[in-house]
C-alpha cells in the first residue's frame, strides 16, 4: 500500500493570501501547504480521501489519471470544494464513485446540485455514485475500511482505517471505544493544527498526546497551519517516530 500525501495544509493553506508571517514567506517547498488530502494506492487501485479546492492541482503534480473512488471525511469546504475538477476523470473512466455519510452526501448534492441532476442534467457535468457510509467496516476493492468516528466540535467527521494506516483528520476529541479500532496500527496520520489550543482541532500538545495513547509505529501529522512553524524546526523537535508530513511524501506499508 502507498500512500501519498496530496496536501497537508489547513483551510486557508500555506502560504496564506496576503500574510506576512515567516512561515507563510519561507523558501522551503515543505513550508508551502496545500489543503489537505491523501491518495491511498494498493495493487492496481487508487483511491483519495478527501476532494479539497486544490484537487486540480494536486491530481495534476502527482500525475494520478485514474482514481476508483473518493472518500469523504466531513462536508466543510477544504475537503469537498474541488468535487467539480472530477470531470476530465469521469470523460476517461466513467461514474466516480463517493463515499460519505448521508450528512455529508447531502451537503454535497446541495452544494453541486448541478451534478446530481437526473433531467436536463448539464452534459459536461461530472458523474457519481454517492455511497452512504455508516460507522461500520466496508469494502474498498478487497480492502476492509474501518470508520473512525471523531469530533471536529460539533460537527461529525469520518477517518478512516485501511488494514495497519490509518488516516484522521480536523480531529478534537475521540470516544475512547474509536480509539481502540486505532490499535496496532503502523502508521497512523492525524492533524496537529498549531502550538496554541484551537476549538476544533488537535494542537501539537494535544496530537502528542494522543498518539501516546494509540502507540502506532509511525506517526505523520497534517492538516497543519502556519502557526506551528517552520518545518524543519518543528521536526527537530518531534519524538523519533513522529513525522510532520509535507505536500508531495509518500509512504509505503
Amino acid at each position: 500500500m502507498k500512500i501519498t500525501f496530496l496536501g497537508t495544509g489547513t483551510s486557508q493553506g500555506i502560504p496564506v493570501i496576503g500574510s506576512k508571517h515567516p512561515v507563510c514567506l519561507s523558501d522551503n517547498p515543505k513550508d508551502k501547504r496545500l489543503r489537505v488530502s491523501a491518495l491511498v494506492e494498493w495493487d492496481n487501485f487508487a483511491y483519495v480521501i478527501d476532494c479539497g479546492p486544490d484537487f486540480r492541482q494536486q491530481m495534476l503534480r502527482s500525475k494520478c489519471e485514474k482514481i476508483d473512488g473518493i472518500l469523504f471525511t466531513h462536508e466543510h469546504a477544504d475537503h469537498v470544494a474541488g468535487l467539480d475538477d472530477i470531470r476530465p476523470l469521469c470523460y476517461m473512466n466513467g461514474d466516480m464513485n463517493i463515499y460519505a455519510h448521508q450528512r455529508v452526501i447531502a451537503s454535497i448534492k446541495n452544494r453541486f446540485d448541478y451534478i446530481f441532476k437526473t433531467e436536463n442534467k448539464y452534459p459536461g457535468a461530472p458523474t457519481v455514485i454517492a455511497n452512504r457510509i455508516e460507522n461500520k467496516p466496508f469494502y474498498l476493492s478487497g480492502i476492509e475500511v474501518t470508520p473512525i468516528n471523531v469530533n471536529h466540535y460539533f460537527v461529525q467527521v469520518f477517518g478512516y482505517r485501511f488494514k495497519d494506516f490509518a488516516y484522521l483528520t480536523d480531529v478534537k476529541t475521540v470516544e475512547e471505544k474509536e480509539i481502540e479500532k486505532l490499535k496496532n496500527l503502523k502508521v497512523l496520520v492525524v492533524n496537529a493544527l498549531r502550538i496554541t489550543p484551537h476549538i476544533s482541532h488537535f494542537n501539537l500538545e494535544e496530537a502528542l498526546q494522543f498518539v501516546e495513547k494509540v502507540k502506532p509505529e509511525k506517526t505523520y501529522f497534517t492538516h497543519i497551519s502556519h502557526l506551528l512553524g517552520f518545518h524543519d524546526e518543528v521536526q527537530q523537535k518531534l519524538p523519533k517516530n513522529v513525522f510532520l508530513a509535507y505536500d508531495g511524501l509518500q509512504i509505503t506499508l
